[in-house]
């Protein structure tokens, strides 16, 4: 993924935003496979946004932390780690839109296809899962589990 990533931005390193929390250690290690001299190039950031608690999606979308990044006028990449309904990704990426970023790319470990809502384009993916609520590498639910170092499947 960060080889097809590197290709696509060669001519202009993307500001990197993470969908906090469940974003960040895929991020980071997404991050830390960029080739030099383009990992040296990218600024990052983060975006707090949350529709879910617990296991259910709870609706309206809400935007906690804002970047300090600038991204008018500059390429951005959101990495997330699991594109679920679509409701979360379409709101930060008309969020990045409606600053000025050019283009917006998105990427993700995990795409769950069978529960989308709303459509949106998903440039990367790592793994097409089934409809099952995963937790771990940086996915949780109720802020429990994310610090398991592998990815698994949380029983009903």
């Amino acid at each position: 993924m960060a080889r097809a990533i590197a290709q696509d931005c060669s001519s202009s390193p993307p500001v990197v935003i993470g969908v906090l929390n469940g974003a960040v250690r895929f991020m980071m290690d997404l991050l830390a496979a960029l080739p030099q001299p383009l990992a040296a190039e990218i600024d990052y950031d983060f975006l707090d946004a949350k529709s879910y608690r617990g296991t259910r999606a709870t609706g309206p979308v809400e935007l906690s932390r804002h970047l300090v990044v600038p991204v008018r006028g500059r390429p951005a990449l959101v990495v997330d780690g699991i594109v679920d309904t679509g409701h979360t990704l379409n709101c930060v990426v008309n969020h990045l839109r409606h600053g000025g970023a050019d283009p917006v790319r998105v990427c993700a470990l995990l795409d769950k296809p069978s529960r989308r809502q709303v459509e949106v384009a998903v440039d990367y993916v790592g793994f097409q899962i089934e409809d099952v609520f995963v937790v771990g590498y940086g996915m949780d639910c109720d802020q429990r589990h994310r610090s398991l170092p592998y990815i698994g499947v949380l029983p009903d």
